[in-house]
C-alpha cells in the first residue's frame, strides 16, 4: 500500500482535534433527529467525506438525496440521533441493518460522525455510549462498525468502549490513488432481561 500523505488539517481529523480547548461531554443532548436537521448532518458528512478518512463515499450529497435516507431510520428499531450543544448541531449517530436476511435482525451497524469543530469533546464517545445503553431496549444483541484502518482515532474510541476487532477486509477501498483496508469492529450486548437486572 503507498503512503499517503496527510495535511495539517486531515493530521487533525485523524486526531479528532479542532485545535479548539475541549468543552465537556455533559453540555451535549442526544436526541432523535428530524428533517430540520439535515442541512447540518449532511454539512458534517460531507466534511468527512473530504477527507478520505471515514466514509468510501467519493462525492459530497446533497439534502434532497439523503431525504430518504433519514426517513428509513425509526426511533424503536433504527435510530438516529443528533448531539447538539447551545442548540448547534454537533454530531450524529445512525443505527442501521446490517444485512437483510432474518438471522440477522439482532445485529445493527453503526456510523457516528462529529463536526470538525466539536472533536475531541468527547462528542462521538457520548453517542456510543448512548447506543450501546440503549441496544437491548431495541432488541439489538449485536454491534458492528466498518472503519477504514487508516481512521486509527475512530479504532482507538471503539475499542475503548469494548468493541473487538472481528475481521479485516485488505484493500477493498479505493480512496483516489490509495487503497485502503476495512476493519470489521464488533461487540456483542446485554439482553433486555440483563439490562433490566
Amino acid at each position: 500500500m503507498s503512503a499517503v500523505a496527510f495535511s495539517e488539517k486531515d493530521r487533525r481529523f485523524l486526531r479528532h482535534d479542532s485545535g479548539q480547548a475541549p468543552a465537556p461531554a455533559e453540555k451535549a443532548k442526544i436526541r432523535d433527529a428530524s428533517e430540520a436537521d439535515l442541512p447540518a448532518i449532511i454539512k458534517i458528512y460531507n466534511a468527512a467525506v473530504a477527507t478520505r478518512i471515514s466514509t468510501a463515499q467519493l462525492e459530497p450529497v446533497t439534502v434532497a438525496s439523503r431525504r430518504h435516507w433519514l426517513s428509513e431510520h425509526s426511533p424503536d428499531r433504527y435510530p438516529f440521533w443528533v448531539a447538539e450543544i447551545d442548540r448547534c448541531v454537533c454530531g450524529w449517530l445512525s443505527f442501521k441493518s446490517f444485512l437483510p436476511r432474518c438471522a440477522y435482525r439482532g445485529t445493527i451497524e453503526l456510523s457516528v460522525y462529529v463536526d470538525e469543530n466539536f472533536r475531541r469533546r468527547g462528542i462521538a464517545k457520548k453517542l456510543l455510549e448512548a447506543a450501546i445503553s440503549r441496544a437491548p431496549s431495541l432488541g439489538i444483541n449485536t454491534m458492528v462498525g466498518l472503519i477504514f484502518a487508516h481512521n486509527e482515532a475512530s479504532l482507538k474510541l471503539f475499542s475503548r468502549l469494548g468493541f473487538e476487532r472481528w475481521g479485516l477486509l485488505p484493500r477493498v477501498a479505493r480512496l483516489d490513488d490509495a487503497e485502503r483496508d476495512l476493519v470489521i469492529v464488533g461487540r456483542h450486548c446485554a439482553t433486555h432481561q440483563d439490562a433490566s437486572a
